[in-house]
């Protein structure tokens, strides 16, 4: 009942001046949008996995080459997701009225698309982290994603809280930086280098953006519906998801920008001391 009264809301909005058969028509298309952007994510997982157990390519996964050529790959894909999926939010976050104006019931269409894709990449990815343990596997990382998918559950299933899993996803622009100073490192730039040097200043400024600096942002806005009719209607399950999920996500993030910033400070520190010894070098010679 809750949910039919705020889609309701939304739709009058957006269907003003059409006729009670249009609107219904607009609904079910809707709805036809919604279920084939989610089957299409899930059928190319499954095909994926599909072409991962084909004999080419366990042929080519036996040839010496095969840990860097793979996870170049993972690197590679995890970055057109994270380009593809932060567009696709900042997109939401300021074109789309009805997300903005009912971040709980809001008419999730748009959002469900972008979370089915994520959805699809962090079961893909959590496979490959399980399969490939000894080589990319990290407790944190899998955490990361379970927590990511049970709130995500709740979205896809119920279309709750669609602003703020829409929100989650700015976390994805630092993606990119991280996979990309991994590149440097297997490529043998040196951590003093110039382009590893900036990357990493970019990385650092870039996740502080995305996953620190919004924090305030989104607290105050999931403080300002707590305690509101439609935070009540959401269910216990869908609360808890959401809530949990969030401050588990977000001491990670915390814990990662710590590292990232000594990381940081370290390198231009040591840049710096190798200048004047780089000077005198040169001078003596």
């Amino acid at each position: 009942m809750h949910k039919e009264a705020g889609e309701d809301g939304s739709d009058n909005a957006h269907f003003s001046g059409l006729s009670r058969e249009q609107i219904c028509r607009c609904r079910t298309h809707r709805a036809e949008l919604i279920d084939s952007s989610q089957s299409l994510c899930f059928h190319c997982f499954n095909l994926t996995l599909f072409y991962w157990r084909s004999k080419p390519l366990l042929t080519l996964l036996s040839c010496a080459i095969k840990p860097f050529a793979f996870l170049c790959l993972c690197r590679t894909v995890s970055t057109l997701h994270a380009l593809l999926v932060g567009l696709f939010c900042l997109y939401i976050l300021f074109f789309d009225e009805a997300v903005n104006q009912d971040p709980v019931w809001g008419d999730p269409t748009l959002v469900k698309i972008n979370v089915s894709i994520t959805t699809g990449y962090l079961i893909s990815d959590l496979l490959l982290i399980f399969y490939y343990w000894r080589a990319i596997g990290d407790k944190f990382f899998v955490i990361h994603h379970l927590a990511a998918l049970y709130a995500y559950y709740y979205v896809l299933g119920q279309g709750m809280l669609p602003y703020f899993a829409n929100f989650r996803l700015l976390a994805e622009f630092s993606t990119p930086c991280v996979n990309q100073r991994w590149f440097f490192e297997v490529l043998g730039y040196p951590k003093v280098s110039k382009p590893n040097m900036a990357n990493g200043v970019l990385m650092a400024f870039v996740f502080f953006l995305v996953r620190i600096a919004v924090m305030p942002v989104y607290y105050s806005r999931m403080c300002s519906v707590y305690g509101t009719e439609a935070f009540y209607k959401v269910s216990f399950g869908g609360r808890s998801a959401w809530i949990f999920s969030s401050i588990c996500l977000d001491i990670m993030n915390v814990m990662w920008m710590h590292k990232i910033a000594r990381g940081c400070y370290k390198v231009l520190l040591s840049s710096r001391r190798s200048k004047p010894e780089s000077q005198e070098n040169g001078k003596t010679n």
